[in-house]
């Protein structure tokens, strides 16, 4: 279970700066893809323009049930106001299912981002609660957008926190930020502690804005 070779990767919100930056890093990995949007139509561009992009054929686009069904492990990186909704309804669709949320609850003011309260304590939380029947963890919240869609770069230097309950669901997603060139993998603790994961990213973006950069976490001593 701990390899992805062989699995497909469906990703909710693939036509997004995170989601279809991820869904092309991927794709030059190898895995096969299923773009999942609103909008079948809007998929297939997002996916056809990967496809042109990479040269990898096994990318697809679907409508969000449709990517959800196809997938083997499905990325959840949609904006946080439709997170429920979203889940709410894919509950069948993504039973036994690895669900992977990279979903950042912020909000934006002229003092800069800020973390939102959620009643479940993280997004993940809530998409754990929402979907009782899949296997959910969190990860991916801290990668440049900017940089996976710079193919130019070949690495992305960038370590990818991993929480959740489930040993094997980690270890899968875990490898599956290790097929991308220059990501790590790296157990981050229950999906209880995902809250201040998802915070943190506010302070990254503090950085970047302060520094007119796009920087990622490294843990070090491992």
């Amino acid at each position: 279970m701990t390899g992805v070779e062989g699995l497909t990767v469906g990703v909710l919100g693939g036509t997004g700066a995170q989601g279809k930056g991820l869904a092309l890093r991927w794709a030059k990995a190898g895995l096969k893809v299923v773009i999942g949007s609103r909008s079948a139509e809007r998929a297939e561009e997002a996916a056809s323009a990967i496809r042109a992009e990479t040269g990898a054929e096994g990318v697809s686009g679907a409508d969000n049930e449709a990517c959800a069904r196809q997938a083997d492990v499905v990325l959840v990186a949609v904006p946080w106001d439709g997170h429920a909704d979203l889940l709410s309804g894919l509950r069948e669709a993504l039973a036994g299912k690895v669900v992977v949320d990279c979903v950042n609850p912020l909000g934006f003011d002229k003092q800069g981002p800020f973390a939102l309260p959620v009643a479940e304590g993280s997004a993940a939380q809530q998409a754990e609660a929402l979907l009782p029947d899949s296997r959910v963890t969190a990860a991916f919240h801290h990668v440049s957008a900017v940089k996976l869609a710079d193919l130019s770069l070949a690495e992305v230097a960038c370590d990818v926190l991993v929480l959740g309950d489930d040993r094997e669901a980690t270890d899968l997603v875990r490898a599956l930020a290790d097929a991308v060139p220059g990501f790590r993998g790296v157990y981050g603790g229950r999906l209880r502690n995902a809250h201040q994961v998802e915070a943190l990213t506010a302070n990254l973006i503090a950085v970047n804005r302060r520094y007119k950069a796009h920087a990622g976490l490294r843990i070090t001593d491992i």
